[in-house]
């Protein structure tokens, strides 16, 4: 079966404190899909239930090697789901407070791409 894409969405997350990979990349995610509604599943797709979706997600971020893929599909309420977790995003100096169980004064930020596809006959 074929693959067409329905949406594809962005989003970026940023951890400003506790240097957590996972966190930047989840709040990405979570950016991605925070505004949007997809009836075109149902209306034009003609999905009967959500979980039919096919979501591709990719994500760019620093030490992508300590990143929890389970965690960061979590975000996603429904679909059949995969992540792409490459090197990138950016580190920004902060700074450390110790009461926020900070490793050190970066801020992690993510970048994530969401597609949401379909299969077709």
């Amino acid at each position: 079966m074929a693959r067409k894409r329905l949406i594809i969405e962005m989003g970026m997350g940023i951890d400003q404190h506790g240097q957590e990979p996972t966190v930047a990349a989840s709040r990405a995610v979570r950016n991605a899909i925070a505004h949007n509604a997809l009836p075109g599943v149902w209306e034009v797709a003609g999905l009967s239930h959500p979980n039919e979706m096919i979501i591709e997600v990719q994500v760019a971020v620093p030490y992508p090697e300590q990143v929890r893929e389970d965690e960061v599909l979590a975000v996603l309420p429904f679909g059949r789901k995969s992540l792409t977790v490459e090197s990138g995003g950016m580190i920004v100096q902060g700074r450390a407070i110790p009461e926020l169980n900070d490793k050190n004064d970066e801020m992690l930020i993510a970048i994530a791409a969401v597609t949401v596809l379909i299969e077709d006959e």
